[in-house]
C-alpha cells in the first residue's frame, strides 16, 4: 500500500514530533472546538489520498507486534477497552502497554451498551483505561446491537443523546480531553443527524466516500476497510484515515493528546 510505504520513509521524523507534542499537550486543560484548530479538510476521493493511516484492535487480532506495526506505516491506534459496565477486553491492557512501549499514539475505546445508564458505563472505562499523558482522546463506539444476548434495544433518539452525553462529559472532566464519537451509518442516519456538534466524530464507510452517506455530518476519521492487514498484525484488521494532512496531523495531536 502506497501509504504504509511513505509512512516508513518519516518514522524518525515523525518519533521526534510526537514527544515534542506530548510536551505541548501539557499546557492544556480544555478541549478546543471541532473547527478550532483551523485544519484543512482535505475534499479527497479515496481514504488512500490521506496520507496519515492508523488502526483498530480489540482480542480479536491476537498478540500484537506493534514495534512492526508502527515501522511498517501505523500512525495511531485505538484499543477496544470496555464494554458497557462490566466487560474488559482481555487483550487491552497488553494492547496498551505495547503501543506505548512503541511510542505510537494510542487511545482506548469504549463499546456502548444500550441498556445501561452513561455515567456507570464512565465510571466502568475510568476504572481501566489509564489517564496517562501521550494518549489520544477516549472514543465512544455507539452500534446497534441486534444479535446481543442481553440487549437489543435502540433508545429514541433523546434518550441516546441523553445518556452518551452523559458519558462524555464525565470522561471530559476525568480525562481533560472531549471523546470522539465513533457512529456507523445506520446509528448515524436513524438517531444522530445533526446532535453532538462540538464532538469529533470517527465514521465507518467500506464501500462509499463518508460525504455520501452521512447527512451533514464532518468527520476526523474514516474506518474505510475492515479486512486492511498491516505488518505486526495476523490477518485482517481495520484500517482507519485521518483526515487531514501531515501537518494538519501534528497539530491535532498538540490540541488532542492528554496531559
Amino acid at each position: 500500500m502506497k501509504t504504509v510505504r511513505s509512512f516508513a520513509t518519516s518514522r524518525r521524523s515523525f518519533l521526534a514530533g510526537l514527544t515534542a507534542t506530548a510536551a505541548l499537550a501539557g499546557c492544556r486543560s480544555t478541549p478546543l472546538s471541532v473547527d478550532g484548530l483551523g485544519l484543512s479538510n482535505l475534499a479527497v476521493e479515496a481514504a488512500h489520498h490521506y496520507p496519515m493511516h492508523g488502526i483498530d484492535v480489540a482480542k480479536y487480532q491476537g498478540d500484537v507486534d506493534w514495534d512492526a506495526a508502527r515501522d511498517g506505516g501505523v500512525a495511531f491506534a485505538w484499543l477496544k477497552s470496555t464494554e458497557g459496565g462490566d466487560r474488559l477486553d482481555e487483550r487491552f491492557k497488553a494492547n496498551w502497554r505495547g503501543a506505548g512501549a512503541a511510542r505510537l499514539p494510542r487511545g482506548a475505546y469504549h463499546f456502548w451498551y444500550h441498556c445501561r445508564p452513561g455515567d456507570e458505563q464512565a465510571a466502568w472505562f475510568i476504572q481501566n483505561v489509564p489517564k496517562q499523558t501521550g494518549s489520544l482522546p477516549p472514543v465512544i463506539d455507539i452500534e446497534w446491537t441486534p444479535f446481543s444476548p442481553t440487549c437489543t434495544i435502540r433508545p429514541p433518539r433523546d434518550v441516546l443523546v441523553r445518556e452518551v452525553g452523559a458519558m462524555s462529559r464525565i470522561l471530559e472532566q476525568h480525562y481533560g480531553q472531549r471523546p470522539i464519537l465513533y457512529v456507523p451509518i445506520d446509528v448515524h442516519r436513524d438517531r444522530l443527524v445533526g446532535a453532538f456538534p462540538d464532538h469529533e466524530f470517527w465514521v465507518r464507510a467500506v464501500k462509499d466516500h463518508p460525504d455520501d452517506v452521512y447527512e451533514g455530518r464532518k468527520f476526523r476519521f474514516w474506518q474505510y476497510t475492515a479486512t486492511g492487514t498491516v505488518p505486526g498484525v495476523q490477518g485482517e484488521v481495520d484500517r482507519n484515515a485521518f483526515a487531514g494532512t501531515r501537518r494538519d496531523w501534528i497539530t491535532w495531536l498538540r490540541a488532542h493528546l492528554v496531559a
